[in-house]
């Protein structure tokens, strides 16, 4: 018995135990994000739906994953920022574990694996591979100069969030741009840019979001473990409140108070305004100023988010079977 309740507590929180091929313990690569994903094609063929949705300034896929049957569908995106790579780790993980469950029958926690029969989740675990290679300090030598001006003068890169050419993804959506301030030249982090959807990246993933239509959309963001989910969603306010509450609860993370008049430029502030559908911003470390977080963080994170998808997965067969219009 004292075996059994070990090796329990052991799976439900190491993910390590059950991700044999991404592994959580060490700096998350552009490169082997793409070794991982054509492993996972090649264990679980036939299971997993992979699109390229677009490439970053410098040439790099954004890939796109899917899980699951359904027509209906929840996307999580991770790495806007380029510091912000544990995101990428944590959503990789996620779906090596959902995608085992499925093709085993087996359940995800308290979730059924099957509801991914009616309901797909599509995973962007790396908007900006250029900002993550740049944070990761694996910079061609033609680039540094222009990117040490971006950086003020720095040589050292690891606090970088912007893309390849120093626009701040998460601050080139449509909605509420005008109104945001900061930089008015390239940098590491605040440019919103010269215009919205100026940048490739954010150019494939609002392109791609069009195509699929996600009833729920989700980007996972690394500083404060808090969630934000308003944002001028008029007489949806409660439902996506509901929403949001239930993740905070299943996460432990707190539930965002932005101001009355709170600025946009966020992807879920454009999902949120273009779709009518509900958008969490999910922060998954406590707050940390400038660098990305530590490897050691991980096994907390993924003790959090373990369950997310497959929560949101619940939630959209539960709203459209009360508007009736639940289908595979």
């Amino acid at each position: 018995m004292k075996i059994s309740i070990f090796l329990i507590c052991f799976l439900l929180y190491c993910p390590s135990a059950f991700a044999t091929i991404v592994h959580s313990d060490r700096i998350y690569t552009y490169e082997q994000m793409q070794l991982d994903i054509q492993k996972l094609q090649e264990t679980y063929e036939g299971e997993l739906e992979v699109k390229v949705i677009g490439q970053s300034y410098y040439g790099k896929d954004i890939p796109a994953i899917k899980i699951g049957k359904g027509k209906k569908n929840v996307v999580l995106i991770g790495a806007h920022h380029g510091r912000e790579w544990l995101t990428t780790s944590l959503l990789m993980v996620m779906l090596e574990n959902y995608v085992r469950a499925l093709t085993s029958g087996a359940k995800v926690g308290p979730f059924d694996s099957t509801m991914l029969n009616d309901v797909s989740i599509w995973f962007v675990p790396m908007l900006n591979p250029d900002g993550v290679t740049i944070q990761q300090q694996d910079i061609p030598l033609f680039f540094v100069d222009q990117l040490y001006l971006m950086n003020e003068g720095n040589a050292n890169f690891s606090r970088w969030k912007a893309n390849g050419i120093g626009i701040d993804l998460n601050r080139q959506y449509p909605a509420g741009w005008k109104e945001l301030k900061g930089p008015r030249i390239p940098s590491y982090q605040f440019y919103k840019g010269k215009r919205p959807l100026e940048a490739l990246e954010t150019q494939a993933l609002t392109t791609f979001i069009d195509q699929i239509q996600p009833s729920i959309g989700v980007a996972y963001h690394s500083t404060g473990q808090e969630i934000y989910w308003k944002y001028k969603n008029g007489k949806y306010k409660q439902r996506d409140y509901s929403i949001a509450e239930e993740i905070a609860q299943l996460t432990g993370y707190k539930l965002g108070k932005p101001p009355k008049k709170a600025t946009g430029g966020g992807f879920t502030d454009w999902f949120i305004t273009m779709y009518h559908r509900p958008a969490l911003t999910i922060e998954i470390c406590p707050p940390m100023v400038d660098r990305a977080p530590p490897l050691t963080s991980f096994p907390e994170v993924w003790k959090r988010n373990r369950y997310v998808g497959m929560k949101l997965v619940n939630k959209v067969i539960e709203l459209h079977k009360s508007e009736g219009q639940m289908e595979k």
